[in-house]
């Protein structure tokens, strides 16, 4: 089973989303504003993807976040803390792919060869 994980309004999820529905993927989606970060999937997220990629400093969360808090961010267990009070810091969507493969972002033609 295909598990994304995000937030429902954001674009690219939506887009992911609707990409896999078009395709027949079945897949669950974990909301992050509903149901929170779990924990134990985000060290494994940074296992497989590196808590760099996991930090979406591009984003509105990342701006509005004060500079010397974004000072703090310098190895995987601040990622893991901010990431953990700030969901929307995560870059989306990560899936979690059937054969235990993590991604990050939306790749369509990526996501091709998995599906």
């Amino acid at each position: 089973m295909v598990t994304v994980y995000g937030i429902p309004n954001c674009d690219t999820v939506k887009k992911a989303r609707a990409w896999l529905n078009e395709r027949g993927v079945a897949h669950e989606f974990h909301d992050f504003k509903k149901h929170g970060v779990p924990e134990a999937r985000l060290a494994h997220w940074a296992a497989h993807t590196g808590w760099d990629k996991l930090v979406n400093r591009k984003g509105t969360t990342w701006r509005q976040l004060d500079p010397a808090l974004q000072a703090t961010l310098t190895d995987e267990a601040s990622a893991h803390a901010l990431m953990l009070r700030h969901a929307s810091l995560i870059k989306r969507p990560v899936v979690e792919w059937s054969g235990g493969d993590v991604t990050v972002g939306f790749a369509p033609d990526d996501w091709a060869e998995r599906c």
